[in-house]
């Protein structure tokens, strides 16, 4: 097993160092705690991080070299869903709970594994551990789908030495998001649908249909209606020029995934987006809800205020909201309090900054979090009950105005034909 190098206060208030030998970090700490001193240094003994420099440095040259089997090697490795990344941390929480050290928690997680990738996680996992790096360093390492927030959790998870705890907290976050995830989809299902099966009958009708349906009128040589030469138009450029028109949503597409890589253009479309009546509210209503659970959940597990900002910035999806964080680290840098930056970016509801406020002023800043988490939970699903109330109608207004144009198209030359006839 690994040594670890160690300062601690015990209880005298008198400072200590020694080694320890433990299967981990996190039981370094706990074997610290029983005998009544306080762990303010723990780092690995000078063999285990030799060893673990060295593996570092391997995988680093192995996953950043400038050939193309080197680049690729990282990104080749088999990754999880979010789900099931939730899954292997709630597997691995209950290990140790149990009471099994970090290395023998990983081995009993891996004898139950199935599949292929979730086996290779944890054979690669299990070899850094034994090397002597903690899971943080390993989980880095791999990549995804180990993100930031995870290896931040792992990491206030080692530090803390309450791993178990931690490691829960993090698969119930990973859980919900999950389960937001699900309920946008779900609610978007239907609309899209209804919105495909607008566009596919209304090319087919104003393709295929509508030509024959004026052919006789067109036999006679009479004027056409506006409406009907319009759609006629449309009819004859998509038979006749269907490959560029296809070529030209190619060419859109790429051009739109071009546009949108460049950082300015990203920020005026996401402020684009929150500025939208319906989905606007439910993007910031998911974004607030994301927000203050993943930051409740890291300064609950111990981690600095300003180490979570930087985790919690890049699950907000949104450039604008995630460029409001930055100024509100900024302002906490220089010592101020979250609640006054949080206000002053506009950007965030007045529930969210007087809960913050208030948990700051009263120490408890992480249950108020939590607490407030679940409250805008609430909010998210009610925004997409609206999103998927108020969605259909609109679409169908639009089925609507579409099927009336058409109509008046083929409509008005048959009445003009029937009165010339009855004149």
């Amino acid at each position: 097993m690994p040594s670890f190098r160690y300062q601690a206060i015990d209880a005298s208030g008198s400072s200590t160092t020694g080694v320890l030998v433990a299967s981990d970090r996190a039981s370094a700490i706990r074997q610290l705690q029983v005998r009544g001193e306080t762990p303010v240094a723990i780092d690995l003994g000078e063999a285990e991080a030799a060893a673990a420099a060295a593996a570092t440095r391997q995988e680093v040259a192995r996953t950043t070299g400038f050939s193309l089997p080197r680049i690729f090697a990282r990104a080749g490795r088999p990754t999880l869903s979010r789900s099931d990344t939730a899954n292997l941390i709630r597997e691995l929480a209950t290990a140790l709970e149990a009471g099994l050290p970090l290395l023998q928690a990983l081995r009993t997680v891996r004898r139950q594994a199935d599949g292929e990738a979730l086996p290779a996680i944890l054979d690669y996992l299990i070899e850094r551990v034994e090397a002597g790096q903690p899971l943080h360093n390993a989980a880095r390492e791999y990549g995804p789908p180990f993100d930031d927030m995870i290896v931040g959790m792992m990491k206030a998870a080692d530090a803390s030495g309450r791993m178990a705890e931690i490691l829960h907290q993090l698969a119930d976050l990973l859980e919900r998001s999950v389960e937001l995830r699900r309920e946008l989809v779900g609610a978007t299902v239907y609309p899209m649908i209804v919105a495909g099966l607008i566009v596919v009958s209304s090319t087919i009708l104003i393709t295929f249909v509508l030509p024959r349906i004026m052919e006789p009128i067109l036999a006679n040589g009479r004027e056409l209606p506006i409406p009907t030469r319009i759609l006629l138009g449309v009819a004859d450029t998509i038979r006749t020029w269907w490959f560029l028109l296809l070529g030209a949503i190619i060419a859109s597409v790429y051009g739109w995934r071009t546009w949108i890589r460049n950082p300015d253009n990203r920020f005026q479309f996401d402020g684009w987006l929150l500025r939208l009546p319906l989905v606007g509210r439910l993007l910031r209503d998911v974004a607030v809800a994301r927000f203050t659970r993943t930051l409740g959940t890291l300064v609950s597990a111990g981690m600095p205020i300003l180490s979570a900002l930087r985790i919690v910035r890049d699950t907000l999806g949104n450039t604008v909201l995630m460029q409001a964080i930055d100024q509100v680290q900024d302002k906490v840098t220089t010592g101020q309090s979250l609640a006054d930056p949080l206000e002053r970016c506009g950007h965030f509801p007045a529930l969210l900054v007087q809960i913050v406020n208030i948990g700051e002023r009263s120490g408890r800043l992480e249950p108020m979090l939590m607490h407030a988490a679940s409250a805008f939970d609430r909010q998210v699903s009610n925004s997409i009950k609206l999103f998927t109330k108020s969605l259909p109608p609109v679409l169908l207004v639009v089925m609507a105005c579409v099927a009336a144009f058409v109509l008046i198209a083929i409509l008005l030359p048959l009445l003009e034909m029937q009165s010339a006839i009855g004149g």
